[in-house]
């Protein structure tokens, strides 16, 4: 296998420096609590850690250099992308997936839909660098799974949305232009709407899924550990665990992204850090009250801030007095 196969590009060869002659280029491709395991052009091997490294300080996805002799690993490379979330009570991000293209959201159409998730997502999806697709399981459970297409469509521009049933034929086929030769994937989503059949569909692996209680729709198992899995298409695709909550830190500029009609009137308004709440010559504010913003996006914009500064160390409040401009 290639190292263009593996998701190589110019932005890692850049990286390389006269000091790295003779090591190799290797992609983790699962993370333990005392070693690595990576995939070289070779075949798959367990690296040797010098030490007092910490394997926390690694994803599945990073590319490293590492001694093709001893593998020994020596550095990680700098990474396109990352995918990473705050877990409440902990001062350090837990990484999710590193050098993604493109981040599955996939929900299912029953009591799992969910705008405000879905907008939390959108907005770690757009921090982490990554292009996010909406995928959208169990149609057949939803009484119109295209009005909740279109719902889904509308969160951001130029945002797609599949309606997918991952035991269709077909299935692989619809998500082939992401999936190709070199491209990485990753699949995030609550328990049980079917993340781990779209990684066994598009790869052709086995794994353990999940039943969905008639009851309430919520998943009974769900998969414990990150891994990378090659697809079928030629690309490779990022199992993560289930997510019960997801809270919002460290993504303002994905926050601007999701919201760009409210981004884009901001500068507009007549004090320079306007929280679009109360103040006087608000653009935002006048646009809802006209109907060109809706008021329900805005009121979901000014929780995801608040969720963000709160969350995010060293964030601080806005000050609820601006100057004018």
């Amino acid at each position: 296998m290639t190292r263009a196969e593996l998701g190589w590009s110019g932005f890692f060869e850049s990286q390389l420096q006269a000091e790295d002659d003779g090591l190799s280029p290797m992609r983790v491709v699962n993370v333990h609590r005392s070693r690595l395991t990576a995939m070289s052009e070779t075949g798959t091997l367990d690296l040797a850690l010098p030490p007092h490294a910490n394997t926390s300080a690694f994803t599945v996805g990073d590319w490293v250099l590492a001694d093709p002799r001893t593998l020994m690993l020596n550095r990680r490379l700098s990474r396109k992308t990352v995918l990473q979330r705050r877990i409440a009570g902990k001062e350090a991000l837990q990484l999710a997936g590193a050098n993604i293209d493109t981040l599955f959201i996939v929900t299912s159409c029953n009591f799992d839909f969910n705008i405000a998730r879905l907008e939390r997502y959108l907005a770690m999806a757009n921090e982490a660098g990554t292009t996010p697709v909406i995928l959208l399981t169990k149609a057949d459970m939803a009484p119109d799974a295209a009005l909740l297409r279109d719902q889904a469509a509308a969160l951001q521009r130029g945002l797609e949305v599949v309606i997918l049933n991952p035991h269709a034929v077909d299935a692989a086929a619809q998500l082939a232009r992401w999936c190709g030769v070199g491209e990485t994937v990753a699949a995030v989503g609550s328990s049980g709407v079917g993340k781990s059949t779209l990684v066994n569909v598009l790869s052709g692996a086995s794994q353990d899924t999940a039943a969905i209680r008639e009851n309430d729709s919520k998943g009974r198992h769900t998969t414990t550990a990150r891994s990378l899995h090659a697809m079928r298409d030629g690309g490779w695709i990022l199992d993560t665990p289930g997510m019960r909550s997801l809270h919002v830190s460290d993504s303002a500029s994905g926050i601007e992204t999701l919201f760009a009609e409210i981004s884009e009137l901001a500068p507009l308004c007549r004090f320079r850090n306007c929280t679009h709440a109360h103040e006087p010559g608000c653009a935002v504010r006048e646009a809802a009250a006209k109907g060109t913003i809706d008021p329900e996006r805005l009121s979901r914009w000014q929780k995801l801030v608040e969720e963000n500064q709160a969350a995010t160390p060293g964030a601080g409040t806005a000050s609820r007095r601006g100057r004018t401009r």
